[in-house]
């Protein structure tokens, strides 16, 4: 699934990971879950301090990266491909022991959150908004034991997208209800759940310029309108991306991965 090119890069990129992590998978004997088995079996080869296990989780194909010894970890539901191969390394890296370069005062500000909160967003492969609110809070739950979160590909569990009306993504649930959709800072999740949070629009650092591809709506959508806004959003899978993928590594800069992704 990953060629010589990226799985070197990838291999220097997991070098940061200091602590035990498992890939535990929760599979069955679909097309789906055996492309996921092939991608994290090719992950851990990467790493000695990377191994697979089995799990049982409800959402099949799904995997969580859980830091060894620990309930430290993030789930995703479905193949991270696409734009959501960024969110896959950070995940590696974050859960693996690797700091983040977010700032340190929000850093604590996430570790003193008081509550449990169960996130869980959907995303679609293509969606170029989704991978900032995977991010954050996958960071979120990395830092806090009593943040949890799975990112979930819409286009694999469309029972779920159908009985939750989910309409655009990304899309967040909270707790099982329904919390914000479109695109959110780190910040903006932590001054929603936590009232003490005082981090301006200014704290953030900078960012790298955007692409300037099309992007999906995020807007809401008539109900007349649902089955072709589902199509839209999660209908056949995306097939190469044009672009190099993008990849924030949290090391040192910004920094580039060189290879265009096939997601199909």
């Amino acid at each position: 699934m990953l060629d010589a090119n990226l799985k070197g890069q990838l291999k220097a990129y997991m070098a940061n990971i200091t602590q035990p992590i498992e890939l535990v998978a929760s599979l069955d004997d679909g097309a789906k879950s055996r492309e996921l088995k092939t991608l994290i079996d090719e992950i851990a080869e990467l790493s000695d301090k990377v191994s697979v296990t089995a799990g049982t989780d409800k959402r099949v194909p799904s995997f969580m990266i859980r830091r060894t010894g620990t309930d430290i970890g993030v789930t995703f539901a479905g193949l991270p491909m696409g734009h959501e191969f960024t969110s896959l390394v950070l995940a590696l890296l974050q859960v693996g022991g690797h700091p983040s370069k977010a700032a340190q005062d929000l850093i604590q500000q996430i570790r003193d959150i008081d509550g449990d909160f169960a996130f869980e967003t959907y995303f679609s492969l293509s969606c170029q908004n989704c991978p900032d609110v995977v991010q954050a809070l996958n960071l979120m739950a990395v830092l806090n034991p009593r943040i949890s979160h799975t990112a979930i590909d819409g286009a694999l569990f469309k029972e779920e997208v159908d009985a939750r009306k989910v309409m655009a993504v990304p899309t967040v649930f909270l707790n099982g209800e329904p919390f914000a959709s479109g695109r959110m800072e780190l910040e903006q999740i932590v001054a929603k759940i936590d009232s003490g949070a005082t981090f301006a629009p200014t704290d953030r650092p900078k960012r790298m310029a955007r692409s300037t591809a099309p992007r999906l709506s995020t807007g809401s959508v008539p109900g007349s309108a649902r089955s072709t806004a589902l199509a839209c959003v999660f209908g056949a899978a995306p097939k190469a991306v044009d672009e190099p993928l993008k990849i924030f590594d949290w090391v040192e800069s910004w920094t580039w991965f060189s290879r265009p992704i096939t997601t199909s």
